[in-house]
């Protein structure tokens, strides 16, 4: 029976410092480009991660620490994040001109650190 985790996380977790936990297949950690299908993940001190949709819709849990911003080149997408006890959805979407698909999160815009814990493709 598939139990949807992510390949190769432990590895991923050594190497990189972010923890991917499960998803659908169509959400997957790629080096960092110019696809058009891409979502980029920026965060303090750890880099900044890449993840390349292969599908109209997608979505992976994981644990990436210290996320300031969200990119996407095509695609809307849809993010959950903690910091501390609070949880908030942010929307990215590159049709609304106020985002132009690039969305400050977390310490950049509220103070509080944030950890993405869910990103989806919405279409």
């Amino acid at each position: 029976m598939e139990d949807f985790g992510y390949p190769n996380a432990d590895k991923i977790l050594e190497e990189k410092k972010i923890k991917l936990i499960r998803g659908d297949g169509h959400l997957l950690l790629a080096e960092c480009g110019s696809s058009p299908q891409q979502i980029k993940v920026w965060t303090r001190g750890g880099g900044d991660f890449c993840f390349q949709a292969t599908a109209k819709t997608a979505f992976l849990t994981m644990e990436v620490p210290k996320v300031f911003a969200l990119e996407t080149a095509s695609r809307p997408i849809s993010a959950d994040l903690t910091a501390g006890s609070k949880k908030e959805t942010v929307k990215v979407s590159k049709e609304d001109p106020r985002q132009n698909g690039y969305q400050s999160v977390g310490e950049g815009v509220r103070g509080a650190t944030s950890t993405l814990v869910e990103l989806r493709v919405t279409g």
